[in-house]
């Protein structure tokens, strides 16, 4: 079984894969749905409708990371870049008792008031949980973008793979792969 889902279309993302490895969500689609504008998961078919298939969501909270200037936390007048997760997709295929699932996420880089340009990196967790919310697996990456004062919006996107196995009497939709801002980041707030 294999599903995806996107909100841009089945021609942009593409089909259920029959292969063991989704690959129809790409950097360069979930590019051009962040600068389209909006929030939210790409879908063609909720959640609901696809009962067999982990969600992937933005973790609560998560979704948005303010980084302002040392010993100034909270000050809105000192913050020099915010990054935003927009836009999600994922598909999936599931083996017998292995889940493959391909997700992606872009968003923006927003340049704050005591911002500088050049380029902005920034740490995302990823993870997926049982129905316990165990964390069963875990992924830590970068997003980068560039940012000027001529140009104060820059965007970013990352698609990447995990699979995991299902233990005896659960099932794959029970399951969600979760994707956030890392908190601990220096200055943050």
């Amino acid at each position: 079984m294999s599903s995806v889902t996107s909100g841009l279309g089945s021609s942009i993302l593409g089909g259920g894969s029959a292969s063991a490895e989704p690959t129809g969500v790409t950097e360069q689609d979930l590019i051009a749905a962040a600068k389209a504008g909006g929030d939210g998961q790409l879908t063609l078919a909720s959640n609901d409708t696809q009962p067999g298939c982990p969600r992937f969501v933005t973790w609560p909270r998560d979704s948005h990371l303010t980084i302002y200037e040392p010993g100034r936390v909270g000050d809105g007048l000192a913050i020099m870049h915010r990054g935003e997760i927009t836009k999600t997709a994922r598909e999936c295929h599931i083996n017998g008792t292995q889940v493959t699932v391909r997700y992606g996420f872009s968003g923006r880089i927003l340049l704050g008031p005591r911002g500088q340009s050049g380029p902005i990196s920034l740490p995302i967790n990823v993870f997926v949980a049982d129905s316990k919310r165990e964390r069963i697996a875990t992924d830590q990456l970068r997003v980068d973008a560039s940012v000027a004062v001529e140009n104060p919006i820059g965007y970013f996107s990352a698609v990447r793979t995990v699979t995991f196995e299902v233990p005896p009497g659960a099932r794959a939709g029970e399951f969600e792969v979760y994707v956030g801002f890392d908190r601990n980041t220096p200055n943050a707030g």
